[in-house]
Parts: C-alpha cells; sequence; structure tokens
C-alpha cells in the first residue's frame, strides 16, 4: 500500500531554424515572421523533452512499482492535495513544454506549404495533447499559431473526451494519411501514428476502433521492418537506440533534434538511485511481481536481470553507459506496446483467450516463460494476465499509473481506496493565478 502564463509564457510562438530554436520574448511573436517552418517542426519535437521526465517520475513513483523516500517527494505516494508541492520539478516543466510543442506545431500546420511537414505536426499536436490530458483531465486547447492576447475565454479548460473528439483523433486520422510507412529514428510515421491512435481509443474504452488501429500497426510491422528484438536487452540502452527493430516513435535526447537549451532528460537517473531522494527506488510489490512471474508463468523472467539489480532495489533498465552524462532516448511507443494494448482490445472484444495468448507469446518466449495457452479463460482473468505481462514487460517506461487508471485498476492493485480526484495531477498553480482563475484547479487540489 503506498502511502497570464499559460499565453505569455507557454503557448509561446518560435522564431526557429532546423539548428536554431531561439525563441521570442514571453509575448507573441508574429507568425507571417515565420519562414523556416522545418526548424519550427524540430521546435515541436524537441519540446517534446520537456515530458519526458516528468513522465517517467509520474507514471512510476504514483503507481506500485517505485517508492520515494525524501520529503516532500514522498507525496508522490501519499494520495492527497499536497502534491502540489512537486509543481515546479514535474508538473509545471510538462506542461508548459507540451503547449510550446503545441504552438509550434500549429505554426507548421497554419503557415508550411509542406504536407509531410504538417502531417508530422498533427501527430505532435495530437501526442502533447494526449500527455495533458491524461495527466491533468481537462485542458486549454489552442489550435491558433497566433492565439488572442485578450480573449481570456480561450483559457478555458475543455473536457477529455471533447479533446480526443475534436483535437487528438482529427490530427491523427489525418497524420496517418499525410505520413510514411518508413521508419526514421526521432520521427513520426504512419505506424506512429496508428498506434498512437490505437492507444487513445483504448484510453477511451473504444476498443472497438482500438483493434482497428492495432490491428494495422501489427499487420504492417513486417514491411515497414518494425519485428521484436530477439533479446530484451538489445532494446534499451544508448548504444541499441538507432535502428532498433522494435521501437516505432522515441523522442530522441540527442540526434537530429538539436538540443540548444539543455532541455535533456534524467528521467533514468531516477531509477537507478543516484539521488537521494529515492536512493532505493524500487517499489517491493515490482519485484514480488517478477518473482511471481517465475513460479507460476514457467521458467525464470529473464527481463528481471534486465530491469532489476539483482538486490531488487534499483532499476537498471537504461543502464548508466558512459556515465552520468549518458543520454537515453524516450521510447513513446514499441512494438510489445502495441501487441499487447491489441491483446487487451482484443479481449475487451470478446476474443477467444487462447487467439489472444498466441499474441503473447513472442513476448513470453523472449523472457524465458512459458505460453499462457489453455490456462485462464474468463475475461476478466484474460484482462489481469495482460496487465500483469505489461507491467513486467514495461516498468520504468512510463506507463503503469497511466495503464491502472486507464484500466480502472487503481485501487485493485495498489491496495487501497485511492480518491477519484487523485487518478489525474493537479493543474499548475501558477496557471491558475496566471489566468485570474479562468483556468481552474483539478478537484481535490
Amino acid at each position: 500500500m503506498k502511502y497570464i502564463n499559460i499565453l505569455l509564457g507557454s503557448l509561446l510562438i518560435m522564431t526557429a531554424c532546423s539548428t536554431d530554436l531561439d525563441q521570442s520574448p514571453s509575448n507573441f511573436a508574429s507568425a507571417d515572421s515565420l519562414t523556416d517552418f522545418g526548424g519550427v517542426l524540430n521546435a515541436a519535437y524537441y519540446y517534446q523533452l520537456g515530458s519526458v521526465t516528468p513522465l517517467a517520475v509520474m507514471a512510476e513513483f504514483r503507481a506500485d512499482n517505485a517508492l520515494m523516500l525524501e520529503a516532500p517527494y514522498t507525496e508522490f505516494d501519499i494520495f492527497t492535495s499536497n502534491l502540489t508541492t512537486m509543481e515546479d520539478q514535474f508538473f509545471g516543466p510538462l506542461y508548459t513544454a507540451m503547449y510550446k510543442s503545441i504552438l509550434s506545431a500549429n505554426n507548421v500546420i497554419e503557415n508550411s506549404s509542406n504536407a509531410t511537414q504538417i502531417a508530422e505536426a498533427k501527430f505532435l499536436r495530437a501526442l502533447s495533447y494526449f500527455k495533458l490530458v491524461k495527466s491533468f483531465g481537462s485542458v486549454t486547447v489552442n489550435l491558433s499559431a497566433a492565439p488572442s492576447l485578450t480573449d481570456t475565454s480561450i483559457l478555458g479548460r475543455q473536457p477529455a473526451d471533447q479533446v480526443y473528439n475534436s483535437v487528438i483523433i482529427p490530427d491523427l486520422n489525418a497524420a496517418i494519411i499525410g505520413l510514411s510507412t518508413t521508419i526514421v529514428d526521432g520521427r513520426a510515421s504512419k505506424y506512429a501514428a496508428q498506434g498512437l491512435l490505437g492507444k487513445v481509443y483504448a484510453t477511451m474504452g473504444d476498443f472497438s476502433n482500438a483493434e482497428t488501429q492495432l490491428a494495422a500497426v501489427i499487420n504492417g510491422a513486417a514491411g515497414a521492418g518494425i519485428a521484436l528484438e530477439p533479446n530484451f536487452n538489445d532494446i534499451f540502452g544508448a548504444s541499441n537506440e538507432s535502428g532498433n527493430s522494435e521501437i516505432i516513435f522515441a523522442t530522441q535526447i540527442s540526434g537530429s533534434i538539436v538540443d540548444e537549451y539543455s532541455f535533456g532528460s534524467d528521467f533514468w537517473n531516477w531509477f537507478v538511485g543516484d539521488d537521494s531522494k529515492s536512493d532505493f527506488p524500487v517499489d517491493p510489490n515490482l519485484v514480488a511481481a517478477f518473482d511471481t512471474s517465475d513460479a507460476e508463468g514457467g521458467g525464470t523472467d529473464l527481463r528481471r536481470a534486465i530491469t532489476l539489480s539483482d538486490d531488487g532495489l534499483k532499476a537498471i533498465k537504461f543502464p548508466k553507459e558512459g556515465g552520468l552524462g549518458s543520454e537515453h532516448d524516450w521510447i513513446e511507443l514499441r512494438l510489445t506496446d502495441i501487441i499487447l494494448l491489441y491483446a487487451e482490445a482484443l479481449n475487451a472484444n470478446g476474443t477467444p483467450a487462447d487467439t489472444v495468448w498466441a499474441l503473447l507469446d513472442p513476448i513470453r518466449t523472449r523472457a524465458g516463460l512459458t505460453s499462457l495457452t489453455g490456462t485462464v479463460s474468463s475475461q476478466s482473468d484474460v484482462k489481469q494476465a495482460i496487465a500483469d505481462e505489461r507491467r513486467l514487460e514495461m516498468a520504468f517506461e512510463g506507463h503503469r499509473w497511466f495503464d491502472l487508471v486507464r484500466t480502472g485498476t487503481v485501487d485493485d492493485e495498489m491496495g487501497q481506496s485511492v480518491n477519484n480526484n487523485y487518478h489525474i495531477f493537479p493543474i499548475p498553480v501558477s496557471e491558475v493565478l496566471a489566468s485570474g482563475g479562468v483556468i481552474t484547479q483539478n478537484d481535490g487540489y
């Protein structure tokens, strides 16, 4: 059991070229001044870096995979209003970075004449809003490259379902049409857009549409060179990121998007115990889950040695290659993520259990475990088995808390009754104050 800046700051119009992501002062520049929309698009990619460490910490430490040991960071493990004390380090940077990415994307969508650039921008805008909605619920929506400085009504928060249906889904459908099936490291593709759309539908509980989109990725994977890496360990590590067959889309910490502002990311640093806030971050609950998988799944789960230190106190999935300066890309979508979501959708849609197990077999075989064929048959049992597999396969990749919320299993998995208010995170207080209260705070905070 576990214990108005948005417009004048966050929604900045960027002036950029491909290697210089200089931003305007804290006011709006004219979109007409932007001419290098390839550079503006790079800015939209670049600002995804601002989401990496916040989402990694929020997803793992809020859930039952990791623990904070030092106040006030222990508030992640306590479901109260005091979580607002984490604003400056997590929620604020995430919120600001995503709106900067959105505004850069808006500029490309409105002003570029390059269809591929526009499709990439719509993918990034959808990705940004998806991160915002799953983190904060209702959010402010801006689809303009030059939003009004005087109309405060645009700051009002729109319900999550409305954001999904009016922004995220249309943007991803447009991206699917406009993007190539070719996988390029750090860039959006048709399969990245389809995979993200499938995840969006699954999050909404629309498993029919989720199944369609996820199946499209799986069926097209081989032709695009997308495949499971034979060795689980080869998915991770800075030396394995280029040309990785399993990674469909990653936010690059270094590479094609030049780091001009040292945004960077130290997400992996939180997991290996290099910070006193969490010297031994692994939750014993996760260690027990790995041990149980060995006993019940047959064989030894090879993922444990890749994911956890021998003593089970630290997470080593992203190794310290090159010392503390090592930079790991953040995997946004990989094939196993898609397969497990597809299995979840099939089960929700009434597909027989053995058909679902056939999807999981390659994942489990790679992990050194036996097939689950014939072991469980009820829909609820299959759902739980998929969730368990997903937890062990994707630990410390920024999914666990959001998976619990998405599947409605927070209370069961956390072993306590958690007020629904705390399924999402607090809107940065600075944004509420700067908007004069037009931006409202989430209930409970």
